[in-house]
């Protein structure tokens, strides 16, 4: 007569089976897929921000040498009368008139249709700040005289422009913030893969407690 034995479920057996427990492969799948494909859309932006955070921090021992350029035009007669209608009390609300916008644009290679105009009794001026540099019209609005400036900075402070978001327009900023939350996506899918690999990387813990007290430190010690 043969006896059978049956499983011991005791607190060891219960251990042994919740230590077993593992995420779900279709999630360690979607991990790995979401972190390459955040660091494939981070890959040139990373590298973008990461060498200007380098020449911001070193601004003051990059030197610049600005390249001004200064051009003359004449206004014509039937379109200065258009800036004559403008009531002298008009504010930035009031754009430059289109034919004058157009001109502008034909003659001078200026676009100053989404700019805020500053208006007087004796001219209108318009900046004109871009990423690298800076710029502006000024119309005499009694002799049609037309001066436009540009300042070029290079492409250092060009890039760092870029990185501060400066003067750069709808488009640069949506692709900031896009860029910001893949790289937040990046980031921690990156920390679950390494809870995934942890058992088998002692070092992984102590690198990545490391990355949070070292700045932590840093802020809290030696910043003032």
């Amino acid at each position: 007569m043969q006896s059978t034995q049956q499983p011991v479920c005791g607190p060891g057996a219960v251990r042994r089976k919740a230590g077993k427990r593992r995420i779900p492969a279709f999630w360690v799948r979607q991990f790995h897929t979401w972190h390459w494909m955040s660091s494939a859309i981070c890959l040139a932006g990373m590298i973008l921000f990461a060498v200007t955070g380098i020449t911001l921090n070193h601004a003051g021992s990059i030197e610049a040498d600005p390249e001004i350029t200064t051009q003359e035009y004449t206004l014509p007669a039937e379109l200065l009368r258009s800036l004559a209608a403008v009531p002298d009390s008009a504010g930035p609300e009031t754009v430059v008139p289109s034919a004058v916008a157009e001109w502008l644009d034909e003659t001078a290679d200026v676009d100053v249709a989404n700019r805020t105009p500053e208006w007087n009794a004796s001219e209108l001026y318009v900046p004109l700040a871009q990423p690298g540099g800076d710029g502006w019209v000024l119309i005499d609005r009694a002799t049609g005289e037309v001066i436009h400036e540009t300042t070029d900075r290079g492409w250092i402070a060009y890039l760092n422009d870029l990185h501060k978001g400066r003067d750069t327009g709808t488009a640069w900023s949506w692709f900031i913030d896009i860029f910001a939350a893949a790289c937040v996506v990046f980031s921690l899918t990156g920390l679950l893969l390494l809870q995934l690999h942890a058992k088998k990387r002692r070092s992984t813990w102590p690198i990545a407690g490391a990355g949070v007290l070292i700045p932590l430190f840093l802020l809290v010690f030696l910043i003032h």
